[in-house]
């Protein structure tokens, strides 16, 4: 096996789905990335298209050994989002304008992740709040190859 603790490439297939105000929207993503061990964490990087910024977005999702994810998108608007299964945790939505507050609640969270070849599924589901009002119920599909 390749030594992950500096990267291998992996084959990534990612679908979401969100539903805001009653408006449903699905987003899927096929693309390279990187699989990178730090510690006993899992890091999967690769970059996301992006029409508003023009160039990509670099996307980082940590598999903790503890079963916590979190995701990070570094673009204009810094977006870091930590699902925690069952819990309720603060996340932070970096603007132009100032920081901004949001919370992650994660009822369903589930990370697998298999030797040969080494490969993964991450499946999530959660809400995202900005205080005590409901932004979004999200579902988040995940799955790469080494």
């Amino acid at each position: 096996m390749d030594d992950l603790t500096t990267g291998v490439p992996v084959a990534i297939h990612l679908e979401t789905q969100a539903v805001q105000d009653g408006d449903a929207a699905n987003y899927a993503l096929d693309v390279d990335g990187q699989l990178v061990q730090m510690g006993d964490a899992f890091y999967l990087r690769y970059k996301e298209a992006s029409k508003d910024q023009g160039q990509p977005v670099p996307v980082t999702i940590k598999l903790a050994a503890n079963g916590d994810v979190v995701l990070t998108r570094s673009a204009e608007n810094r977006l870091r989002l930590h699902f925690s299964n069952g819990k309720r945790v603060q996340a932070r939505y970096r603007t132009p304008m100032g920081i901004l507050p949001v919370d992650t609640v994660t009822p369903l969270l589930q990370v697998r992740l298999r030797e040969r070849p080494f490969s993964g599924e991450v499946n999530i589901n959660y809400d995202l709040y900005a205080g005590e009002q409901l932004i979004g119920n999200y579902k988040l599909r995940l799955q790469f190859t080494a």
